[in-house]
């Protein structure tokens, strides 16, 4: 699989800090348009702490702190300048648990581009919901029950409504963290399908605990391994002959 070579996002030397524990150490990362990008590694080993670094997430938290350069087309995202809320529409984070809104299936699209003022009229939200829900696979099971709450969707459809939520405020780039691990197989390769789909159109970067999932799904992986970006590479080549031997001790099974 080719990847785009135009530069979506860059990190270089990234630290995050909680208290006086680094918990990521210098991480230097491209991540090009159009293509999905995945981060495997053991658990704890710093997949989704640098994954919410990349939309200001652990902004969130208390005591921690992130050092080193993160753009976005060439921005600096953590410019103090820069309009937060504005940013996390630009890059989107669909979450492991599917979370959605305790609202209806239309209100929970409609939030974002309402907050966002994306529509001056009824009509062009109903435009808005009716293709968001389009791309994120779910229109044909939903369109006849818009009122209903989203929270009565099976798991796998809570995913995908969660996805077209994000869908919803145009984003160029989404962050997944570990979209499947709550789901069933057959929710799984309906993500995974969509994934693919969605490269078309938007950059994503996604956590992934199954390998076999990063194999089948990503164009380049990046290995983490104790807060350190170990390798990165065609996903391809880093499950056939990996550059480290950390990486191949993870990838054959002998840890993690």
């Amino acid at each position: 699989m080719k990847t785009n070579s135009t530069l979506k996002m860059k990190a270089e030397n990234v630290r995050v800090f909680y208290g006086a524990n680094e918990a990521i150490k210098g991480i230097d990362m491209n991540v090009y348009q159009n293509e999905v990008l995945a981060f495997i590694g053991p658990s704890g080993c710093g997949k989704s702490t640098f994954l919410r670094c990349l939309n200001r997430m652990n902004d969130t938290i208390d005591q921690c702190r992130v050092t080193g350069l993160i753009e976005l087309d060439g921005q600096d995202m953590y410019d103090p300048r820069l309009d937060v809320v504005q940013l996390r529409a630009q890059i989107g984070m669909v979450f492991q648990k599917p979370n959605p809104f305790p609202k209806s299936i239309y209100d929970n699209i409609a939030y974002g581009p309402k907050l966002h003022g994306l529509a001056s009229k009824k009509s062009e939200l109903d435009d808005i919901v009716e293709s968001s829900l389009q791309k994120a696979g779910l229109w044909k099971e939903v369109k006849d029950r818009l009122d209903q709450p989203g929270t009565g969707l099976s798991g796998g459809q809570q995913q995908r409504l969660c996805i077209a939520r994000t869908i919803a405020v145009s984003p160029e780039v989404i962050l997944m963290d570990e979209p499947c691990s709550a789901l069933d197989p057959i929710a799984t390769s309906i993500i995974e399908e969509l994934i693919d789909e969605l490269k078309a159109n938007y950059t994503i970067v996604m956590v992934t605990h199954n390998m076999q999932q990063a194999a089948r799904v990503s164009d380049r992986t990046a290995f983490f391994h104790m807060g350190e970006m170990i390798e990165i590479g065609s996903t391809t080549e880093m499950f056939t002959k990996p550059n480290n031997k950390r990486t191949e001790d993870y990838i054959t099974g002998r840890y993690g």
